[in-house]
């Protein structure tokens, strides 16, 4: 009887080990996560006081064919002119026995005065990520989507809005 039971139990084992790997969509498929902050300093000249805000999205990909070093296959889309920020994403890896793959993307922006990420703009001029005592708060979000190898774009997703302090 005992060797029975350690083959039932062998047999269990392997059921569990073996089990099918999720089938995801061959198209990426995005979910909105979060912001790390709700606010942050516009960007300005100066290298001092630089913060971060981060982005965080989970991802699936079904034929686990995200990401190009040498295309860009992100895009993060301000609501508030549409100028879109393009960024590239490192190929990652399949793991496990199937080819889709999930995971977390944090997307991380510095207001750093090189790229102007966060820039408050004004009903009354053009002019751009200057400090502003009439208007002391900008409000946007961004919509973002990514794109596989194969030139699938993923769903949009918006985050939530945020603030820069203008001044």
């Amino acid at each position: 009887m005992q060797k029975y039971t350690f083959f039932f139990i062998l047999l269990g084992l392997l059921v569990v080990a073996c089990s099918n790997p999720p089938i995801y969509p061959l198209e990426p498929v995005i979910t909105y996560q979060g912001l790390s902050r709700s606010e942050i300093p516009q960007s300005s000249n100066s290298v001092e006081n630089l913060d971060t805000l981060i982005i965080r999205v989970e991802f699936t990909d079904g034929d686990g064919d995200l990401g190009d070093a040498d295309s860009v296959n992100i895009i993060l889309k301000d609501s508030r002119d549409g100028f879109e920020n393009i960024f590239k994403i490192k190929p990652i890896p399949a793991l496990g026995s199937g080819d889709g793959i999930s995971g977390e993307i944090a997307i991380k922006l510095t207001n750093n005065p090189n790229t102007k990420y966060f820039c408050c703009t004004f009903p009354n001029t053009r002019v751009t990520c200057i400090p502003s005592d009439e208007f002391p708060t900008d409000t946007m979000s961004y919509f973002i989507r990514i794109r596989d190898r194969a030139g699938n774009w993923s769903n949009t997703i918006r985050t939530e809005p945020f603030t820069i302090l203008c001044q």
